[in-house]
């Protein structure tokens, strides 16, 4: 299985699909990335299927890659008879795509038939008209042991008739003859006029119906797919758009998408610290969907590439599609401010893929992206801007369904889009705001003949986030958040912020020397207080040692007069005896 064929066995199945209930109908799958999801398997095997559109739509380029892929992939040999274009001739038309049709002729496992009408050898003449071509489709068939054909394309075979009783009968002769051998054939047809063959009778009798669409729109072309009837079985209805390219045909199923994505608890980092804590400490949920919208020069693009530049830091991939620099400008502005996408690229975590939003319509964008996913296998994806894209109801569709498109697939994406000057800055001309889980607002802030940045967070789905305005600079190192610094009037910034952080910071100084001089001042008060206190303590000491003075001094004088009355007590009464 090539790498094409992996990308497209590992993209998650239509979640409709996951619900058909038409499990036992045989399909033949094309190996044509998206065609086999909107039909639920593939075409019915052993069935016709038509395949019609106006010239150059891309019906030749569909049966050659499901008869290549039905060889490479599914071991199923196929012939392809063509009636307009010789072997030669359809072999360097496919070459494009990749196809080595001649390799796979020279090992018997694909053969070409090339037979040529012209209208003077034909003849009405009865049911043995295409007795010629059933031989001729036999041998073909026989020698490679097909499973699968294409007959390329049907009006030139029947271009002789004018007999439309005939025609129909030969055609349903030709199914049937198809039908019996168990073949799984894709027949082309040019679309007619209000009916989607010339004769307006293949899509009849074909099982399935296919008709695909060229159509061009202000200048911008695009290629829609629709199936248009699917017997036995339930199948996509809408138009899918899809994608020839050098590796052959996409079909976007966009539109099976359902909201049953799972989600991640997981934290990736914005790549700005102070703005992994305005939401909350830890970044964006993995897999989530991140707007930054703002005016010109606000710094959304600065913002995206500190994102792409952490995801790459993790070791992790990073897919960044540019609608208005080219690779080379983004990274070189980016070096100017400290960071070094250039690394990445060549390390081959960050893919950077740059075009005009004109040079597709937004379907085949779309496509685009799917296929640059499909290649890369990217973590987190950059969109700049969404805003070129148009304000249109098919850009918005787009939008939807590229966002649940990387949801299925766990990618974190961040979408900038440009707000234009005087526009609300909390409305997307693109309808998209409220599908996005994080929105980043950037905005200009005017005051004092200035104009500085400022961020907020409108929202931010299931976590908490910061509800302030904070003002940010754009370094040499990046961005730089500053805090929050709110005056009398308001959040200030630039030279106001400055000016009221002087004066704020003069008043400071101005309290600190008054406090300082009232302290000096109580403490002159103190120490004349302390003087003060210490004296009357010495005078307190003074009169507490006289006051025991004149307690002894007294003390002395009762003890001497109580002795000299008891001596004369003694006196008397020895003189009485």
């Amino acid at each position: 299985m090539n790498a094409r064929a992996q990308a497209s066995a590992a993209a998650p199945p239509g979640r409709d699909a996951e619900r058909s209930p038409d499990r036992n109908l045989p399909k033949s799958p094309t190996g044509i990335a998206g065609l086999d999801e909107i039909t639920f398997g593939g075409l019915p095997r052993g069935r016709p299927t038509l395949v019609c559109g106006a010239a150059g739509c891309g019906k030749t380029l569909l049966a050659m890659e499901f008869l290549v892929r039905g060889v490479t992939q599914f071991d199923e040999p196929g012939v392809y008879v063509t009636f307009e274009e010789s072997e030669e001739e359809l072999a360097q038309n496919v070459r494009s795509l990749g196809f080595d049709v001649e390799a796979l002729v020279q090992q018997g496992r694909l053969a070409f038939d090339y037979v040529h009408i012209d209208r003077r050898e034909i003849e009405e003449t009865g049911e043995y008209d295409l007795e010629g071509l059933f031989v001729r489709l036999a041998l073909a068939i026989d020698s490679v042991g097909a499973k699968r054909v294409v007959l390329d394309t049907i009006e030139s075979l029947f271009s002789g008739f004018s007999n439309m009783a005939l025609l129909r009968s030969e055609l349903r002769r030709l199914f049937r003859w198809l039908k019996d051998r168990n073949l799984t054939v894709v027949i082309t047809g040019e679309r007619g006029d209000g009916t989607l063959t010339r004769q307006g009778l293949e899509e009849y009798v074909s099982d399935c119906v296919i008709l695909l669409d060229h159509r061009v729109d202000a200048q911008i072309s695009t290629r829609r797919l629709r199936v248009v009837k699917y017997r036995g079985t339930v199948h996509g209805t809408n138009e899918y758009p899809f994608l020839i390219d050098a590796q052959g045909i996409s079909v976007l199923p966009i539109t099976s998408l359902g909201l049953d994505h799972r989600v991640s608890n997981e934290r990736v980092s914005t790549g700005i610290g102070r703005l992994d804590n305005m939401l909350g400490g830890g970044g964006f949920y993995r897999g989530s969907s991140i707007l930054v919208s703002g005016t010109a020069g606000s710094g959304k693009t600065t913002i995206s590439a500190h994102f792409a530049d952490a995801t790459c830091r993790r070791g992790e991939r990073c897919l960044y599609l540019a609608f208005e620099e080219s690779p080379d400008q983004i990274i070189r502005n980016m070096r100017s401010v400290g960071i070094d996408l250039q690394a990445h690229v060549d390390a081959g975590r960050l893919r950077l893929e740059a075009a005009r939003p004109s040079l597709h319509g937004v379907e085949m964008h779309l496509a685009q992206i799917h296929r640059l996913v499909s290649e890369f296998r990217p973590s987190a994806i950059v969109i700049d801007p969404i805003s070129n894209l148009g304000n249109t109801v098919d850009a918005s569709a787009m939008l939807l369904r590229l966002i649940d498109f990387l949801k299925t697939h766990g990618i974190t994406a961040m979408f900038v889009n440009l707000t234009a000057s005087g526009g609300a800055l909390e409305a997307t001309e693109v309808g998209v705001s409220s599908l996005i889980d994080t929105w980043l607002v950037l905005r200009d802030i005017e005051a004092g003949g200035e104009r500085n940045r400022g961020l907020y967070v409108i929202k931010s789905r299931g976590m908490h986030h910061s509800n302030q305005i904070r003002e940010f600079v754009i370094t040499s190192r990046g961005i730089d958040l500053l805090e929050v610094y709110a005056g009398p009037e308001g959040v200030l910034t630039g030279s106001l912020r400055a000016s009221q952080e002087a004066r704020e910071k003069a008043a400071a100084v101005a309290r600190e020397q008054e406090q300082q001089r009232r302290q000096r001042e109580l403490a002159t008060r103190r120490a004349v207080l302390q003087a003060q206190i210490d004296a009357l303590q010495q005078e307190a000491s003074t009169l507490d040692e006289e006051i025991g003075v004149q307690t002894r001094q007294y003390t002395l004088a009762t003890d001497t007069i109580e002795q000299d009355r008891r001596a004369a007590v003694q006196r008397r009464s020895k003189e009485s005896e």
